[in-house]
Protein backbone atom coordinates (compact mmCIF):
# COMPACT_ATOMS: atom_id res chain seq x y z
CA UNK A 1 0.00 0.00 0.00
CA UNK A 2 1.46 3.39 -1.25
CA UNK A 3 1.91 6.32 1.53
CA UNK A 4 0.23 9.41 0.04
CA UNK A 5 2.54 12.16 0.81
CA UNK A 6 1.58 14.49 3.58
CA UNK A 7 2.37 18.41 3.57
CA UNK A 8 3.47 20.12 6.62
CA UNK A 9 4.65 23.43 7.69
CA UNK A 10 8.29 23.89 8.78
CA UNK A 11 10.72 26.68 9.24
CA UNK A 12 12.52 27.44 6.52
CA UNK A 13 15.67 26.80 8.31
CA UNK A 14 14.30 23.16 9.30
CA UNK A 15 17.21 20.55 8.16
CA UNK A 16 14.94 19.36 5.42
CA UNK A 17 14.18 22.35 3.91
CA UNK A 18 17.74 23.43 4.38
CA UNK A 19 18.50 20.19 2.31
CA UNK A 20 15.75 20.70 -0.09
CA UNK A 21 16.87 24.14 -0.71
CA UNK A 22 20.56 22.78 -1.66
CA UNK A 23 19.39 20.45 -4.03
CA UNK A 24 17.11 23.95 -5.38
CA UNK A 25 19.96 26.08 -6.05
CA UNK A 26 22.08 22.85 -7.32
CA UNK A 27 19.08 23.28 -10.04
CA UNK A 28 19.68 26.80 -10.82
CA UNK A 29 22.93 26.36 -11.40
CA UNK A 30 22.03 23.80 -13.73
CA UNK A 31 19.84 25.77 -15.62
CA UNK A 32 21.10 28.99 -15.28
CA UNK A 33 24.86 28.63 -14.34
CA UNK A 34 23.94 30.42 -10.68
CA UNK A 35 22.17 29.99 -7.52
CA UNK A 36 19.23 32.17 -6.54
CA UNK A 37 20.54 34.95 -4.83
CA UNK A 38 17.35 36.72 -3.43
CA UNK A 39 17.97 37.18 0.32
CA UNK A 40 15.51 35.21 2.38
CA UNK A 41 15.19 34.83 6.25
CA UNK A 42 13.62 32.13 7.94
CA UNK A 43 11.76 35.31 9.66
CA UNK A 44 9.30 35.89 6.37
CA UNK A 45 8.22 32.99 6.06
CA UNK A 46 6.57 32.55 9.91
CA UNK A 47 3.07 32.98 10.03
CA UNK A 48 0.83 35.14 9.71
CA UNK A 49 3.81 36.68 7.38
CA UNK A 50 4.24 33.57 5.36
CA UNK A 51 4.38 30.02 5.55
CA UNK A 52 6.90 27.15 4.88
CA UNK A 53 5.84 23.83 3.55
CA UNK A 54 7.77 20.16 3.33
CA UNK A 55 5.45 17.15 1.62
CA UNK A 56 6.95 13.98 3.65
CA UNK A 57 6.65 10.41 2.06
CA UNK A 58 7.85 7.41 4.49
CA UNK A 59 10.05 10.33 6.71
CA UNK A 60 11.54 12.05 3.53
CA UNK A 61 11.56 15.50 2.52
CA UNK A 62 10.12 15.09 -1.04
CA UNK A 63 9.06 18.99 -2.04
CA UNK A 64 8.98 21.97 -0.84
CA UNK A 65 7.43 25.74 -1.68
CA UNK A 66 6.53 28.94 0.67
CA UNK A 67 5.21 32.40 0.63
CA UNK A 68 6.32 35.47 2.14
CA UNK A 69 4.54 38.82 3.16
CA UNK A 70 5.12 41.60 0.39
CA UNK A 71 3.61 45.22 -0.22
CA UNK A 72 4.33 48.27 -2.05
CA UNK A 73 7.70 48.94 -2.53
CA UNK A 74 10.49 50.47 -5.08
CA UNK A 75 11.33 46.14 -6.52
CA UNK A 76 7.82 46.67 -7.88
CA UNK A 77 5.76 45.38 -5.68
CA UNK A 78 1.76 45.74 -4.56
CA UNK A 79 0.48 46.48 -0.88
CA UNK A 80 -1.64 42.59 -0.20
CA UNK A 81 0.81 40.62 -2.40
CA UNK A 82 2.13 36.84 -1.33
CA UNK A 83 5.41 35.65 -3.33
CA UNK A 84 6.08 32.42 -3.34
CA UNK A 85 9.74 31.03 -2.93
CA UNK A 86 11.58 27.47 -3.29
CA UNK A 87 8.82 25.58 -5.14
CA UNK A 88 10.77 22.31 -5.76
CA UNK A 89 9.98 18.86 -6.48
CA UNK A 90 12.93 16.06 -6.09
CA UNK A 91 13.36 14.28 -9.03
CA UNK A 92 12.06 11.06 -7.51
CA UNK A 93 8.62 12.38 -6.78
CA UNK A 94 7.86 14.78 -10.32
CA UNK A 95 4.69 13.93 -11.70
CA UNK A 96 2.67 12.96 -9.17
CA UNK A 97 1.35 16.44 -8.17
CA UNK A 98 3.23 17.36 -5.33
CA UNK A 99 3.85 21.09 -6.68
CA UNK A 100 0.24 21.41 -7.43
CA UNK A 101 -0.75 20.30 -3.73
CA UNK A 102 1.80 22.94 -2.32
CA UNK A 103 0.70 25.68 -4.28
CA UNK A 104 -2.82 25.37 -3.18
CA UNK A 105 -1.72 24.89 -0.01
CA UNK A 106 -0.04 27.99 -0.16
CA UNK A 107 -2.54 29.99 -1.78
CA UNK A 108 -5.43 28.86 0.82
CA UNK A 109 -2.66 30.02 3.88
CA UNK A 110 -2.11 33.34 2.12
CA UNK A 111 -5.54 33.90 1.69
CA UNK A 112 -6.70 33.14 4.97
CA UNK A 113 -3.48 35.76 6.39
CA UNK A 114 -5.67 38.27 4.21
CA UNK A 115 -3.04 38.72 1.41
CA UNK A 116 -4.95 39.73 -2.19
CA UNK A 117 -2.69 38.56 -5.04
CA UNK A 118 -0.39 35.47 -5.38
CA UNK A 119 2.96 36.71 -7.12
CA UNK A 120 6.28 34.72 -8.17
CA UNK A 121 9.10 35.14 -10.34
CA UNK A 122 10.70 32.44 -12.72
CA UNK A 123 12.85 31.65 -15.59
CA UNK A 124 12.53 30.78 -19.05
CA UNK A 125 14.64 27.94 -18.48
CA UNK A 126 12.14 26.39 -16.31
CA UNK A 127 9.58 24.95 -18.49
CA UNK A 128 7.74 22.91 -15.71
CA UNK A 129 7.12 25.51 -13.54
CA UNK A 130 5.92 28.08 -16.42
CA UNK A 131 3.39 25.22 -17.28
CA UNK A 132 2.32 24.95 -13.43
CA UNK A 133 1.59 28.46 -12.78
CA UNK A 134 -0.19 29.14 -16.29
CA UNK A 135 -2.57 26.29 -15.92
CA UNK A 136 -3.38 27.31 -12.66
CA UNK A 137 -4.44 30.45 -13.32
CA UNK A 138 -1.37 33.03 -12.91
CA UNK A 139 -1.07 35.40 -15.82
CA UNK A 140 2.14 37.34 -16.61
CA UNK A 141 2.74 41.07 -14.79
CA UNK A 142 5.29 43.44 -15.45
CA UNK A 143 8.49 42.47 -13.70
CA UNK A 144 9.05 43.29 -10.07
CA UNK A 145 11.45 41.44 -7.38
CA UNK A 146 15.61 40.56 -6.85
CA UNK A 147 15.32 39.53 -10.93
CA UNK A 148 13.57 42.10 -12.42
CA UNK A 149 16.20 43.44 -14.31
CA UNK A 150 17.21 40.24 -15.92
CA UNK A 151 15.99 39.22 -19.50
CA UNK A 152 15.34 35.50 -18.66
CA UNK A 153 12.95 36.19 -15.64
CA UNK A 154 9.24 36.00 -15.90
CA UNK A 155 6.52 37.08 -13.58
CA UNK A 156 3.19 36.26 -12.61
CA UNK A 157 0.29 36.79 -10.62
CA UNK A 158 -2.96 35.31 -9.53
CA UNK A 159 -6.05 37.34 -7.40
CA UNK A 160 -6.58 35.76 -4.39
Amino acid sequence: MEISPVVRPVRYDHPDAVKLDELVQQEYVLRYGDPDITPLDPAMFEPPHGIYLLAYEDGRPLATGGWRRQDANDEGYSDGDAEIKRMFVTAEARGRGLARRILAALEDDARAAGRTRMVLETGTKQPEALELYASSGYRPVPKFGHYREYEDSRCFAKPL
